[in-house]
Order: C-alpha cells, then sequence, then structure tokens
C-alpha cells in the first residue's frame, strides 16, 4: 500500500458514505477518506462483503468505519437506509457511487434481464441515492458527489450495457453540477481504466487479461485501487473545491492509445477509389 499525498485532517468533521465499499476501489477510497479523518459508512447488497471489511478498517486505521447492507436498486430501501444515516450522523457530506457491476458479453448476446440489471444498478441506483441523499441533506448544506464510471469516450466494446449506463452517469453528473451549483453541490466523476482490483476475479481468466490488457496501456502496468481512491478524494474534498461537472480519467494513457476489442481483417480488403469529377474523364 502506497502512502497517501492527504494530510491526515484533510476531511475531519465530514461524514462520507461510499457504495460499494466492500472491496476494491470502494475499499481503497473508504479507507482513503477515514484516514483523512472522515466519518465512514461503507454500503453494499452483499453483508459478507460489507460487515468484515467494516470491521477489518476499523481495526487497522483505530476508528469507526460502519457498514451498511444496501441495494441502490430498492428505492424503498435508499430511503430508509439515508434516513438512518442522518439519525446517526446529521448529515452527509460526501457521496462516492461506486457501487455497480456488469459482466463481459458481445452486444448481440445481452439479454433483456441482463440489460436491465445493468442499468438499474449503474444508473437508476446511482440517481435515486444521489436524489435522496441531495433531497434530504445535500441540497440544506452543500456536498460533494463522486461517480465511478468507466472509459466511456471511445465506446467500450464487450460492455454496451455498462458504458450505456455510464455515459449516463456521466451526463447526468454535467446537468446536476450545473443545477445544484447553488446549492454548494459539486458533482464529479472518476473514470478508472483497467485497475488491479478484486473485481478483475468477476471475468473468466480476469488476471490473465489483466496481463495482457497492460501492453494496450501506454504506461505499460495496471492502475491501483489507491491511486483511484486519491482521484476521488481529490475531487470530493477541499482541494477539488472549484471543479464541477467533470470527468477525471484516471487510465494510465490507456484512452488515448490501444486496441481492447480484436477486429479482424476481411480475406481481402476493399480497393481504394478516388472520386473524379465527370469533366475530369
Amino acid at each position: 500500500m502506497s502512502a497517501s499525498p492527504f494530510r491526515d485532517d484533510l476531511l475531519s468533521g465530514r461524514v462520507a458514505l461510499v457504495t460499494g465499499g466492500g472491496t476494491g476501489i470502494g475499499l481503497a477510497t473508504a479507507r482513503e477518506l477515514a484516514r483523512q479523518g472522515a466519518t465512514v459508512v461503507i454500503a453494499s447488497r452483499k453483508a459478507e462483503n460489507v460487515l468484515p471489511a467494516a470491521a477489518g478498517l476499523s481495526a487497522e486505521l483505530g476508528r469507526p468505519v460502519h457498514g451498511l447492507v444496501l441495494d441502490i436498486r430498492d428505492r424503498e430501501r435508499i430511503a430508509a437506509a439515508v434516513g438512518e444515516l442522518l439519525e446517526t450522523h446529521g448529515g452527509i457530506d460526501i457521496l462516492v457511487n461506486n457501487g455497480g457491476g456488469q459482466y463481459l458479453s458481445s452486444a448481440e448476446q445481452i439479454s433483456a434481464r441482463g440489460w436491465d440489471a445493468v442499468i438499474a444498478t449503474n444508473l437508476t441506483g446511482t440517481w435515486e441515492l444521489t436524489r435522496e441523499v441531495a433531497r434530504r441533506s445535500m441540497l440544506a448544506r452543500g456536498g460533494s458527489v463522486v461517480n465511478v464510471t468507466m472509459l466511456t469516450a471511445r465506446g467500450f466494446p464487450g460492455m454496451a450495457h455498462s458504458v450505456a449506463a455510464r455515459a449516463g452517469v456521466e451526463g447526468l453528473t454535467r446537468t446536476l453540477a450545473v443545477e445544484w451549483a447553488t446549492a454548494g453541490i459539486r458533482v464529479n466523476c472518476v473514470a478508472p481504466g483497467i485497475i488491479a482490483s478484486s473485481g478483475l476475479n468477476n471475468y473468466p481468466a480476469g488476471l490473465s487479461l489483466g496481463r495482457q490488457m497492460q501492453s494496450t496501456i501506454p504506461m505499460k502496468r495496471l492502475g491501483s485501487c489507491e491511486e483511484t481512491a486519491w482521484a476521488i478524494a481529490f475531487l470530493a474534498g477541499p482541494v477539488g473545491s472549484y471543479i464541477t461537472g467533470q470527468t477525471l480519467t484516471v487510465d494510465g494513457g490507456r484512452s488515448l492509445w490501444g486496441d481492447g476489442w480484436p477486429i479482424p481483417d476481411p480475406e481481402e480488403l476493399p480497393e481504394v477509389v478516388l472520386p473524379k469529377n465527370p469533366w475530369e474523364e
């Protein structure tokens, strides 16, 4: 684990909610925000992920990190969970929407059920939680929202469902940044590239795929969860106080170069024919 570039008391007195906080980028973000002095609540729909992580971070950091079982696809549970947090902590100053999920598939093989599940988690769930936190806390007191997305600028072959949802979140981010600016709410995104996180285990041959993808990255390595967490903390805290509506890409240059999806050539490439006007014959 690398040393943090941030001061230990930078977020003292702030309350942060991190979804998907039991593993990977979310866990690293929770660790970083708590290390900076924030009161951190990590949420996940899986108790087996979030409760041991909360206990482990609390022991590691010597300060309580709270665990919350929350399915962001469940509107009623969102309302209840936000109410619980407000009753316990008084408000929510930082919301990190890191919870999500997808699976690798060519577009034509995505089922209707699979599409709906990915959109419900990555786009609708992000919106529902953000709206609830804003309505019941941030619109009255300000705050910072950081949405974790993915590389969307060139599309993302093999992830049509997820890239559609994440691009929607980025558009939502730009819109909310304008609408909520006068309420003191900043809304930004962090778009990670290929990160060496436990999330790679969700894909067939994920570790070998990660090794292979290094060759498509100009920096020739995968990013770390800590590097992504630092970007999130930068946008969430006072260092990013004049930044809103932006997407910060953390990808080692991958979005600028490289191929991640093979497109085979036909047996014979077409002849190149230059146009001519009739009078030029």
